[in-house]
């Protein structure tokens, strides 16, 4: 296949990425804009290790500017587009709400009307847990209300959903959104728990707790994450005139066993061969204090099965993680 990855430098695109070079046979293009939200180094160095594959080349460049995904589209003619490239992070949403309109929303505008021009036979974009909200009833199933969410960010992402199911309906072009659970491993961002939490560990800093440790999350690890990326791309969804039914569809990504977050630090201190100081604090805005996948669809519909549990993926993300920042391992 030729498959077009936006975010390809990003954690997730990353592994998705490399899962497609390892396979053989593929062509991939990856698109970044390399922004500064974190560290510009780990996404050079996760690109500088995609780069030594065969049919792997990249364009530096932002989906919500010009023609740079449209340019991009037309010339590779992708068999299959994975839409990974967004900004992210919950927090970050309460104060630059903006950058989440340009690349969540326009960037996404953009990657849709590509596509609509000329379709490639799927289109699979990354949603989120975070588009559950308020009044969801654990364990998160698709079918369950929307429509309040808890974060600009989970509102952001769940307009993507909306935007797609459009385009399926109005344009045939079949897509597939992916609501991925608090995903981990190795290449992590540094925003997340693991990175955050094992750097102050390693540096004999605090960790915060907020909520004092109590909330729980449905921890994914990449690998698995990357599995069901791609199996989703090779099963595309299809239409149902009779009913009514347009050829979308949106999964949940997850593990299906939620930790609490005291929990999670006793397996990463395990890990990481060293103990946490912790500080506990009170419930932080827009974080939800739970979250768990119902994995009925998925399996269903792609066969996705998480193998990894959080004591062999944590070993693994340590293993990463010591050497990389120089802490040993």
């Amino acid at each position: 296949m030729k498959v077009l990855v936006t975010g390809a430098a990003g954690f997730i695109g990353y592994h998705v990425c490399r899962r497609l070079l390892e396979e053989g046979g593929h062509e991939v293009l990856g698109l970044d804009n390399f922004n500064d939200y974190y560290a510009v180094s780990l996404k050079r160095d996760r690109l500088a290790r995609l780069a030594t594959h065969p049919g792997f080349c990249c364009v530096e460049g932002d989906l919500a500017e010009g023609e740079v995904f449209a340019s991009a589209h037309r010339d590779f003619r992708p068999d299959g587009v994975i839409h990974l490239g967004a900004q992210a992070g919950v927090r970050f949403s309460l104060e630059q709400p903006e950058a989440y309109v340009s690349s969540n929303l326009l960037g996404f505008t953009k990657v849709l009307e590509a596509a609509r021009r000329d379709p490639p036979a799927h289109l699979v974009y990354a949603s989120s847990s975070s588009v559950y909200g308020a009044g969801a009833v654990s364990p998160f199933r698709e079918d369950q209300a929307a429509d309040r969410p808890v974060s600009f960010y989970g509102a952001t992402k769940r307009a993507n959903e909306l935007m797609a199911h459009s385009y399926a309906h109005l344009f045939g072009l079949p897509v597939t959104g992916l609501r991925f659970f608090t995903v981990y491993g190795s290449w992590g961002r540094p925003d997340m728990a693991p990175m955050l939490f094992s750097r102050a560990i390693c540096e004999g800093r605090p960790i915060r707790l907020f909520n004092h440790g109590k909330n729980f999350r449905d921890f994914t690890h990449v690998d698995d994450i990357a599995t069901g990326v791609l199996a989703a791309l090779r099963r595309p969804p299809t239409a149902d005139s009779a009913a009514g039914q347009a050829p979308a569809r949106i999964l949940n990504l997850g593990h299906n066993e939620p930790v609490e977050t005291l929990h999670f630090v006793a397996l990463l201190e395990a890990a990481l061969g060293r103990k946490a100081t912790v500080e506990m604090l009170g419930p932080q805005p827009g974080d939800m204090e739970s979250t768990c996948a119902d994995l009925t669809r998925a399996r269903d519909a792609i066969g996705y099965a998480p193998r990894i549990s959080l004591r062999d993926g944590l070993a693994e993300f340590a293993r990463w993680f010591l050497p990389y920042h120089g802490f040993g391992g």
